[in-house]
């Protein structure tokens, strides 16, 4: 399976990135997992030519050439102007309905959402971005229950399923809301196993070799819809069988993934090469190795990966310089430990900082 992980670091373009911009990798992978903000920027920017800043990503946030909003999955992702309407069509009915349950527990129904809709959609007309805690007020003088933040958290996420709203610019480090149709350029709604194709095509091109199942997860789609995705896109894609009965799709035009096995990352939380996997086993056989009888948690938190294994977590301490404490759960090599060093460093120049680490 190792050989497995490494195709993926690659196909992710974490070995040898070839992209230029924070648009071009959101574009290449669908959609990045942002539910962490900082650690989604230095997601991106890892998947950079010559290596994106921090300032960059966050300047094609402010501007909405890159949006956040819940898709695919009940969290936070970055996605594309051009991409957002379609996979909201795709994946926000199985998203509302995650919610269901704690929307009923809310009191919060039909009635309640067309009301704060109307609400939020009069608080941000003629180009207003305003906070959540702006919103909040904008919905209790409506007349709608938002008394504690669950409320208001679940009735601003329907409204960014239902296309009322979606991420603006930041002021300050305080999130806004900007009207979904001022941020999102109108398309015609696609067809279905056209917007199945499309992703299906995206995700294995970037995630693969991975399964029907991995595809599910990361979707947000049933395993049925993803095999329908996947059969959508076969003409594209390549398959192969591994442990003798289980089927990997990828894309055949994929780069040989020779370096992999000699680059080191400092890899934030949710990052897209482990998170968008059901079976995570193929990063964490070094781990397993070592550490035996422990469980091992591929979602620990920060991550350091040498040769797509992960090999421990990281934290950061940021001020006037950039501080990495790492946590090595396994035993490296003299060379692995300089490729750490210096993936650390690397950090520090997405932020413009100086770094050390510990």
């Amino acid at each position: 399976m190792s050989n497995i992980a490494q195709r993926r670091l690659n196909n992710q373009h974490l070995v040898a990135p070839t992209l230029t911009d924070a648009v071009a990798v959101v574009r290449a992978l669908a959609a990045v997992q942002a539910q962490d903000y900082g650690g989604g920027k230095w997601a991106i920017a890892q998947r950079i030519k010559r290596l994106g800043k921090d300032a960059d990503i966050e300047q094609a946030v402010a501007s909405g050439a890159v949006l956040r909003t819940h898709v695919l999955r009940p969290t936070w992702h970055f996605v594309l102007p051009e991409d957002v309407r379609w996979m909201l069509e795709l994946t926000a009915r199985r998203v509302a309905g995650a919610m269901a349950s704690y929307n009923r527990k809310l009191g919060l129904d039909a009635k309640m959402f067309r009301k704060s809709h109307a609400a939020l959609e009069r608080a941000l007309q003629d180009g207003q971005h305003l906070t959540r805690t702006e919103l909040a007020a904008a919905l209790r003088r409506a007349g709608v229950q938002a008394s504690t933040g669950q409320h208001v958290g679940n009735l601003l996420l329907q409204a960014e399923l239902d296309r009322v709203i979606i991420s603006g610019a930041r002021r300050g480090k305080q999130f806004t809301y900007a009207l979904f149709d001022t941020r999102v350029p109108a398309a015609a709604p696609r067809d279905r196993d056209e917007a199945l194709h499309d992703l299906a095509r995206r995700y294995f091109a970037t995630r693969g070799p991975a399964t029907v199942q991995d595809f599910a997860w990361w979707s947000g789609l049933t395993v049925a819809d993803a095999a329908r995705g996947v059969a959508a896109a076969a003409g594209f894609l390549a398959r192969e069988t591994h442990e003798g009965r289980r089927d990997y799709w990828h894309a055949p035009t994929a780069r040989a993934a020779a370096r992999a096995a000699r680059v080191a990352h400092l890899l934030p939380n949710y990052d897209e090469y482990f998170v968008g996997f059901k079976d995570r086993s193929a990063f964490s056989e070094r781990l397993r190795r070592t550490l035996s009888h422990h469980p091992v948690d591929a979602l620990m938190g920060h991550v350091v990966v040498v040769g797509g294994q992960i090999v421990g977590g990281w934290r950061r301490t940021v001020s006037k310089t950039v501080a990495v404490e790492l946590d090595l759960l396994v035993p490296l090599t003299v060379p692995e430990r300089t490729l750490v060093r210096r993936a650390a460093e690397r950090f520090g120049e997405f932020l413009g900082l100086r770094s050390k680490t510990r």
